[in-house]
Formats: structure tokens, C-alpha cells, sequence
């Protein structure tokens, strides 16, 4: 798995515990461990993609006596090697039980983050070999996926050093990747003028390239030169009186004896202020973050004789007895004096460029006929809509019109009106219902004959 590294990020980031010197180069608090329920102080982001997985098991292991005492008595060899993740079967089953949560919930989002991937090249539904892919992630022991073992504190350990490493030369090539781009977006725009307005641009360029290049000179990093400039400007101490080891207290600031990365790019900064300053268009802030970790490594590959990216007293001391320490000769050669490509470099890089760019051309007029076919597709469907929707409602009137056909005429107040079945005379009214019908035409309906009387002498 590549590591990105955000642009200009300080390489030594963590705290205590990954003085795992090697690793981290940020040396160990000879304090007092925290306490467990401290809470740990976040640190800004290295830029690894399992950044935080790393820091949560720093915090972890900070907690535990037994670990930071080894790892005081521990050197950068025993540390890369291997050799103090073995203490990790010393320590409390508390921290044990904490480290291998971490290790569940770090599986866990490398599953998820397998599952994005894959789900954004193929079908959603396709089964994946979890225990294969987690492989490639190099941090952790992928075939044991649920305790935290020593393997995996190697592991993590050696991985981060090797990543870590690594971040130099992913900026350097980070920044030709850069100045190729800004020389060819510069030539492509030149070329797109008239002859007049070219010239006229061309002379602007080389105006600001003249006054870029007009700045006092730039002392050799780590030299004594460079030293004694910030001992006057910034310490505001007589330069007459320069001691190396009050020097070397005074910039140690957080007092564990070694100038770390970050503690040394800051000696860098006066000297960057010559060159570069962000109010001028013709300094570019990029080409100042680039000289400053040129300038880092100048002074690392001169003074730190063990390479563990930390310059403890001795070893800056040994350096200002040497006779490059007060031989500066003309001075630093900043980036402008050193090309960061060749011209047979910048015409490899502008075919890729064309051949992306022309990818990126066809995959654009694929999705404009996709996109044209979609639009064609929606009007189909639109006019089925329509066509449809007509469908249902001359249904609904002829629904309408045959329930109006079959339903009985009604009386003007509103009351249903029957008709008979033939065409015979009306029905007559029934005998109780003659409140209608003149008196004299009134029916008086028969009574029924009387029946003669009969005696008893009859019976």
C-alpha cells in the first residue's frame, strides 16, 4: 500500500514512545509514564494510511511501566530488529486486552476499505477473498486478525521506518512533478500568444527570474556561518561569544537531549528569508518548502553519523570541529542554481500528459453519448408517461359515461323517479294512498253479506 505524505508535513511527528528512535526518530519522555486514564495527546498527521492505528497503539503502549522501561534501556537496533516487541508478552493484560480491540477495529476498516475499492471497479455483489487482499497491508499480521501479537508490533514498527523513509524521496519527486508541470503549463501559454505578446511575456518572466535570483547570499546550512547568524538575529547574543553547546541547549526545545527534524528546519528559517518571500510573485512558496528539506538533509547526512534522523551534542559538537564547518566557500546553491529535471525528462513527462489527456478526451466523449443516449431514453419514457397517463383518463370517462347511462332518472327535488316495465296503463294507487283522488270518486270497498242469525233452538 503507497504512503501519501501531505506536502510540506514535518516527518517526525509522533510523541514519546516511537523514539522507537529508528521509526519515528521523536525520543522518549524519561518522565513519568502517564497515567491510564490520561488522555493522550493527538499529534498532527504523518500522512501514513494507518496513521491513526499507530498512534492509538503508542497511547496504549505508553501506558504500560514494564514496556517504557525497556524501551529506556532500549538502542535503534533492538528497536528494528525485533527485539523489544518481544517485551509485549510482558505487559499487563489490561494494555494486552486494549492493543487487541485496536488490532480488530484496524481489520475491520482495511475490510471496509477493500470493499469500496472493489465495489468502485466491479459489481457490488462479487465475492471477495478478504484474507488475500489484507496482505498487502504490510502493518499488521493479516492471519491472525483478532489479538495483537509481537509479530504485529514488528511489523507495525518496521513498516513505519521503511514508509517513513521513504517521505524524502516521494517529496523530491512530488516537487520535479511540479516545476515540469509549471514549465510546460508556461511554454503551452507562450505558445497560444502572438509574436508581440510572447515577447512581452518572456521579458516579464526573465524580470521576475532577475529579481528572484537578487537576494544576500545563503550560508551552507549546519555551517558555522549559518549557526552564528541565528545566534545573533534570533537568540540575540554576541556572535563574538558563539559556544556550539549553549547553542545546541537553546534549540533543543523540548529538552531531551537530540535536535530532532523539526528542530532543525526551524535553524533553516533565516536563511529561507532570504530567498523567499511569500508578498513577491516571483518567489514560489513550493520551491521554499523544497529548499528547506534539502537544507535538512545537507545538515543530517553531514552531522548524524548514526542515521538515526536525530543530532544528539556529540555528534554536534564532532561537527563543528570539522574544517567544513567554518568553510563555506560561495555559499549555498538554492533550487534555482540546481534544475530539478532534464529536458529529456520534461519531454517523457509531457507524453504522459498527452496520453492522459487524450484518455481523459475519450472517456469525456463517452459519457457525452452516454449521456446523449440517457436524454433519448428519458424523452421515450416521457412520451410513454404521457401516452399512458391519456390511456387512464379516457378510461375514466368512459367509466364515467356508462355509470351515468345506467343509473335511474331522478325527480326534480332530487328523488329517484322509476319507470315501469311496460308500456300498460299507470298502476293504480294502493287502497290507502287516495289522499289525492275527489271525494265522489272515491271507492267504498264492499262489506261482506251478514250471515243469518241462528238461535239455540235452531242448534
Amino acid at each position: 500500500m503507497p504512503t501519501s505524505v501531505p506536502r510540506g508535513a514535518p516527518f517526525l511527528l509522533l510523541p514519546p514512545l516511537l523514539m522507537l528512535s529508528a521509526v519515528l526518530a521523536v525520543p522518549v519522555d524519561r518522565a513519568a509514564p502517564p497515567q491510564e486514564d490520561s488522555q493522550a495527546t493527538e499529534t498532527p498527521d504523518t500522512g501514513l494510511y494507518y496513521h491513526r492505528y499507530l498512534q492509538e497503539v503508542i497511547n496504549v503502549l505508553e501506558t504500560d511501566g514494564h514496556f517504557r522501561e525497556k524501551l529506556q534501556a532500549a538502542n535503534a537496533e533492538d528497536i528494528k530488529s525485533g527485539k523489544l516487541s518481544q517485551e509485549l508478552d510482558f505487559v499487563s493484560h489490561n494494555v494486552r486486552t486494549k492493543l487487541d480491540e485496536l488490532k480488530r477495529q484496524e481489520v475491520s476498516r482495511l475490510r471496509m476499505l477493500l470493499k469500496a475499492k472493489m465495489d468502485a471497479k466491479q459489481e457490488p455483489n462479487l465475492q471477495v477473498d478478504h484474507m488475500n487482499l489484507l496482505k498487502q497491508f504490510e502493518h499488521l499480521d493479516p492471519q491472525n486478525q483478532h489479538t495483537f501479537e509481537a509479530r504485529d508490533l514488528e511489523l507495525l514498527i518496521q513498516t513505519a521506518t521503511r514508509d517513513l523513509a521513504q517521505y524524502d524521496a516521494a517529496h523530491h519527486e512530488e516537487f520535479k512533478r511540479y516545476e515540469m508541470l509549471k514549465e510546460h503549463e508556461r511554454r503551452r501559454y507562450l505558445e497560444s500568444l502572438g509574436e508581440e505578446q510572447r515577447k512581452e511575456a518572456e521579458r516579464k518572466l526573465q524580470e521576475q527570474q532577475r529579481r528572484h535570483r537578487e537576494h544576500p547570499k545563503v550560508n551552507v546550512p549546519g555551517s558555522q556561518a549559518q549557526l552564528k547568524e541565528v545566534w545573533e538575529e534570533l537568540d540575540g547574543l554576541d556572535p563574538n561569544r558563539f559556544n556550539p553547546k549553549t547553542f545546541f541547549i537553546l534549540h533543543d526545545i523540548n529538552s531531551d537531549g537530540v535536535l530532532d527534524e523539526q528542530e532543525l528546519e526551524a535553524l533553516f528559517t533565516k536563511e529561507l528569508e532570504k530567498v523567499y518571500d511569500p508578498k513577491n510573485e516571483e518567489d514560489d512558496m513550493r520551491e521554499m518548502e523544497e529548499e528547506r528539506l534539502r537544507m535538512r538533509e545537507h545538515v543530517m547526512k553531514n552531522v548524524d553519523t548514526n542515521q538515526d534522523r536525530l543530532v544528539t551534542l556529540e555528534e554536534f559538537l564532532a561537527s563543528t570541529q570539522r574544517k567544513e564547518f567554518g568553510d563555506t566557500g560561495e555559499g549555498w546553491k538554492t533550487v534555482e542554481m540546481s534544475p530539478a529535471y532534464t529536458e529529456e525528462e520534461l519531454k517523457r513527462f509531457e507524453e504522459e500528459l498527452a496520453a492522459r489527456e487524450a484518455e481523459l478526451n475519450a472517456r469525456a466523449q463517452r459519457l457525452s453519448q452516454e449521456t446523449e443516449a440517457l436524454g433519448r431514453s428519458q424523452d421515450r419514457l416521457e412520451a410513454q408517461k404521457r401516452e399512458l397517463q391519456q390511456a387512464v383518463l379516457q378510461m375514466e370517462q368512459r367509466k364515467q359515461q356508462l355509470q351515468e347511462q345506467s343509473a335511474p332518472p331522478s325527480k326534480p327535488d332530487g328523488q329517484l323517479q322509476f319507470r315501469a316495465d311496460t308500456d300498460d296503463a299507470p298502476v293504480p294507487a294502493p287502497a290507502g294512498d287516495q289522499k289525492d283522488v275527489p271525494a265522489s270518486e272515491k271507492k267504498v270497498p264492499e262489506q261482506p253479506p251478514e250471515l243469518p242469525q241462528l238461535d239455540s233452538q235452531h242448534l
